[in-house]
């Protein structure tokens, strides 16, 4: 089976790294590190994690993250069926955490980089025609070397901190209280909500799958993703809602068992809460919008 390609530390020698991401699914791995990460989703859905925010995402999703903000592109559930062809695309490029600590960066002309670079502690979302202006460069910089390459990378960072077209993504004041030692525990708890959202999901299996009593799971998993296991959920569930709104003809019976409700009641209750509106004119927005 063909694996997702995996991240790599910088090079002594490098100011940055830049890869082209080709697999059947993207790093299934909740992870954060050191580097800032600018990536592009060129081919490939599902939902993304950076910080106590989630969102679903589709292709031309871009994203900053700061040093040691956790992420995670989840591709939906059907990319992890390899009989069904589907593949991703994307671009990343790391770069040091140390990277303005170089006296020439210090200058005045960088201020507007270093500020844009503090902001994007808590993730960046890059939209519009930047947009597309950083992804053409991007896929430039990947034929090239040496001096044109470096001079393209620069080129987006200014691009980035002078754009009005990116907005910050996890809520003001968002710390990680995580620890290296327990990616793989809030990596295994993320996979089995993603696997069983349709279905009958428990705090008290999740609990067993983070080696924790329910009680003090409860306090561990809110204190790092700034919500409660049952809030967590319920946004899956109405975010994967809404994405089955907007792309599929299911009626809304059909889509409120597609994620995870027994009851029209509940999902239609839950949905607006949520969402400020009901399925129905959620959809009508949407169709109107597009």
């Amino acid at each position: 089976m063909k694996k997702p390609l995996k991240k790599s530390r910088i090079p002594e020698n490098k100011t940055f790294v830049i890869k082209e991401l080709i697999a059947p699914y993207f790093d299934v791995s909740w992870h954060f590190h050191s580097e800032y990460q600018l990536f592009i989703a060129l081919k490939g859905r599902g939902t993304r994690f950076v910080g106590d925010h989630m969102k679903t995402f589709r292709e031309g999703d871009m994203v900053l993250t700061g040093p040691n903000l956790p992420h995670l592109w989840r591709n939906d559930n059907e990319y992890f069926d390899l009989n069904n062809g589907l593949e991703t695309h994307g671009i990343v490029i790391y770069f040091p955490e140390d990277l303005m600590n170089n006296s020439v960066f210090k200058l005045e002309e960088f201020e507007s980089i270093a500020q844009m670079l503090r902001r994007s502690e808590l993730g960046l979302e890059i939209t519009g025609e930047t947009n597309q202006i950083i992804r053409k460069l991007m896929q430039e910089m990947i034929g090239l070397k040496g001096g044109p390459q470096v001079i393209n990378f620069f080129k987006i960072l200014h691009i980035i901190s002078e754009s009005n077209e990116v907005k910050t993504i996890v809520t003001t004041g968002y710390t990680n209280t995580n620890k290296e030692s327990e990616k793989d525990r809030m990596g295994q708890v993320y996979e089995y909500v993603m696997n069983n959202f349709k279905d009958k999901v428990s705090l008290e299996k999740a609990a067993e799958i983070a080696n924790l009593s329910p009680s003090a799971f409860s306090r561990f998993f809110k204190s790092r993703v700034n919500k409660s296991f049952s809030e967590f959920l319920i946004d899956i569930r109405i975010s994967h809602a809404c994405k089955l709104l907007n792309e599929s003809e299911l009626n809304i019976s059909e889509i409120s068992y597609e994620c995870g409700y027994f009851t029209l009641s509940n999902f239609n209750k839950q949905f607006k809460e949520k969402m400020g509106k009901t399925p129905l004119a959620y959809r009508k927005d949407f169709s109107l919008n597009y």
